[in-house]
């Protein structure tokens, strides 16, 4: 479902992705680890076509982007297939949490607003926030405004969803309601997910695969099992160390 070939992305003289390869395949959960300023998140926004890149080229299903052009039809298909959902909320704070997650599908995909708002009320039902529909970004949790991030996302139908530290923003109380949603999809969605989290216990529990990421590059992937159980690279091993001490 997603296929990475040698990408490399520079801003200025800095290397900030260096000949990744990644494939993810249909239905797969692939959790990206590693320390931070490494270029995990610069990697979704490639495969987002929210950031270019400088070689290399990334396979979306049957959509190719290459390196160094923007390719807007591509790009737009790919969008369609695709959703992200970031460390920070970003709702229209103008907007009510139905309308926040109909936007896109009328305006995107010419839904009808009835058949948008049917789905939008299926989804918010989904994430636990069915009697929220009429209240603003600024009523609600910070676990909450994430959910509705969730459910705006899912409100495009994509194949795949990315998911770039999505608690990170949040008190730790709150991680727990956004983790269980993030289960309930994988459960419930033949969704392709790839996701971005220094939550070692989900990401042990929940994925199929985990790609520890250090310096703009794949230094180690494997099961859970195996990355967290034995890892091979010593980069790898001096990282879990670290994050199990600190708790």
């Amino acid at each position: 479902m997603i296929e990475i070939t040698g990408l490399c992305k520079r801003y200025g003289k800095t290397d900030v992705l260096c000949g990744v390869s990644l494939r993810v395949k249909k239905a797969e959960v692939s959790v990206l680890l590693g320390p931070s300023g490494g270029g995990k998140s610069t990697l979704l926004r490639t495969i987002n076509a929210l950031e270019t890149f400088d070689e290399g080229k990334i396979r979306i299903d049957d959509l190719e982007l290459t390196a160094n052009g923007r390719q807007e039809p591509q790009i737009r298909r790919i969008r369609q297939r695709v959703g992200m959902v970031f460390q920070q909320f970003n709702l229209f704070p103008h907007l009510t949490v139905l309308q926040n997650v109909v936007e896109a599908p009328i305006t995107v995909l010419g839904m009808k607003r009835a058949k948008a708002e049917e789905r939008a009320a299926e989804l918010l039902d989904m994430v636990g926030l069915s009697q929220k529909k009429g209240h603003y970004p600024s009523q609600l949790s910070g676990g909450q405004q994430q959910r509705v991030a969730i459910a705006r996302a899912l409100a495009m139908r994509p194949k795949i969803m990315l998911f770039d530290e999505v608690t990170s923003a949040l008190d730790p109380e709150l991680v727990g309601e956004v983790l269980e949603v993030i289960r309930k999809l994988g459960r419930e969605h033949d969704l392709t997910m790839l996701m971005v989290t220094h939550q070692m216990g989900f990401a042990k529990e929940f994925s199929d695969r985990v790609c520890f990421f250090h310096a703009g590059k794949i230094c180690e992937q494997g099961p859970p099992s195996e990355l967290f159980g034995a890892p091979k690279n010593e980069r790898t091993r001096q990282f879990l160390h670290a994050v199990l001490e600190a708790g």
